[in-house]
């Protein structure tokens, strides 16, 4: 089979299209034909060596899969010719950028009829992050006040359209290029982070969601009402930072995604109702990983990206 290596940190040129054993799944696992895989911002830092979570090369990037049960031993989740989806072992090297991939067969939940491939696999990381954050880790409720900083992004578009589903009233901050598909996705107000301050732009918020960095879960601290609480999949181990929240009265919940297929599933039932679809920017062949990782490192991307097989 092929998949797609690299034997050094870098630039998108250090990715490289190979040929590779087949993997052999163990019992509960499945091996999936993989039909489109999803992209996310982590793989670029994680290519270039800016965050060691797979060690040193070589190794095979990519978790977000969807795809064609080829073969399910010793399981009796799925059987061949099943189609399925999910993000199998994160954040353990999955090794998602290939033909094939051995999965367990708990990760991963079958693909809705309302989800193309290249949708389902565009959707775990992102709808498991702001599943987690907004429903288990914030509990987001009917009237509730929910910023999503980055409401464009991959995470972000995805999170504002749970929050509607939830009942909040949704802010989100989004560049003006982005404010008629923010809108569209059920943003209720539109801060154009280019030209307005949102912390003095917002206040009385219950909820906020974010994936950006930088300063903007310190200066989030102006926003929430007594008793909000920050919800950041990019700053949790910030002490600092806790420290602050606690002394504020604030509530601070870092979120580290894992495989969930409960909130998949939750996350299918939104697609199915009509309360949520995934925007996928742009679709690269597999061989063309290089170019898709370089709109990866230029950032500012809408929704996802994707490679098909």
């Amino acid at each position: 089979m092929r998949v797609i290596t690299q034997h050094t940190l870098g630039a998108p040129e250090v990715l490289t299209v190979v040929d590779a054993p087949e993997p052999r799944p163990l019992p509960t696992e499945v091996l999936v034909r993989v039909r489109a895989i999803g992209l996310n911002p982590l793989e670029a830092r994680l290519r270039a060596g800016e965050f060691p979570l797979l060690g040193r090369p070589p190794f095979v990037l990519g978790w977000d899969i969807s795809g064609v049960v080829e073969d399910a031993p010793g399981t009796w989740r799925f059987r061949p010719g099943d189609e399925v989806f999910g993000m199998p072992l994160f954040p353990r090297a999955a090794n998602g950028y290939a033909e094939l991939v051995a999965a367990p067969a708990l990760h991963l939940v079958r693909r809705p009829a309302a989800l193309s491939h290249v949708e389902a696999a565009a959707l775990p990381i992102v709808g498991l992050t702001a599943w987690q954050g907004l429903v288990d880790l914030a509990g987001v409720g009917e009237g509730d006040r929910v910023l999503v900083h980055g409401g464009g992004g991959g995470v972000g578009h995805v999170a504002i359209q749970i929050a509607k589903a939830l009942g909040a009233h949704v802010i989100t901050t989004a560049s003006a290029g982005k404010r008629e598909f923010v809108e569209g996705l059920g943003a209720d107000e539109v801060i154009d982070y280019t030209s307005a301050d949102f912390a003095g732009a917002v206040r009385d918020v219950d909820v906020v969601l974010d994936t950006i960095g930088g300063d903007t879960a310190e200066r989030s601290l102006k926003v929430l009402r007594p008793g909000g609480h920050l919800v950041t999949a990019v700053a949790e181990e910030d002490t600092g930072l806790i420290a602050a929240y606690e002394a504020a009265g604030l509530r601070f919940s870092g979120i580290a995604v894992d495989p969930d297929p409960v909130a998949l599933r939750g996350l299918v039932g939104l697609v199915e109702e009509g309360g949520l679809r995934v925007h996928v920017q742009e679709t690269f062949p597999f061989e063309r990983v290089a170019d898709a990782h370089r709109l990866l490192d230029d950032g500012h991307l809408q929704g996802k990206l994707a490679l098909t097989l």
